[in-house]
């Protein structure tokens, strides 16, 4: 893991075709997110008042799109923290590697698209946010 921050993280807009039958947007490998996609993944049906997420990736990136509904994504550098709320499917949330993530007050009928710059490995993942907070802590200068 390496010391980025939530400054890091950005929001994107997302390339947006309006026409007569409705709209279209496209991601295309590499060019938004500065990563190929390895594994995408959709999170949906989430019971009112549950969260997603609640972990940290060690090298892995993240798009995040509310491809329907909304959510709010919290993130925290081990300094700082921030919420970001996401509502179109023509925006989405770059998530660096190294920060706190947490998916919140879903929408009802929400669906959260995420491209992931790895494909799954559980060594990847920091699950407990103390120990989140003690890597980021050894890794500031002294």
């Amino acid at each position: 893991m390496n010391n980025t921050t939530i400054n890091d993280c950005r929001l994107v807009e997302l390339a947006r075709h309006h026409g007569s039958k409705g709209n279209l947007t496209e991601v295309e490998n590499g060019k938004i997110a500065g990563f190929d996609t390895e594994r995408v993944f959709f999170i949906y049906d989430i019971p009112g008042g549950a969260s997603r997420g609640g972990h940290a990736h060690k090298t892995l990136r993240e798009l995040i799109v509310a491809a329907s509904g909304s959510f709010d994504v919290y993130i925290n550098d081990g300094q700082n923290e921030r919420t970001i709320h996401l509502n179109r499917p023509s925006q989405a949330l770059l998530l660096c590697e190294g920060v706190w993530e947490e998916l919140r007050n879903f929408s009802s009928g929400a669906v959260a698209l995420v491209l992931a710059s790895k494909h799954y490995d559980p060594e990847d993942y920091i699950r407990d946010f103390n120990e989140f907070i003690e890597c980021k802590q050894s890794l500031l200068p002294e």
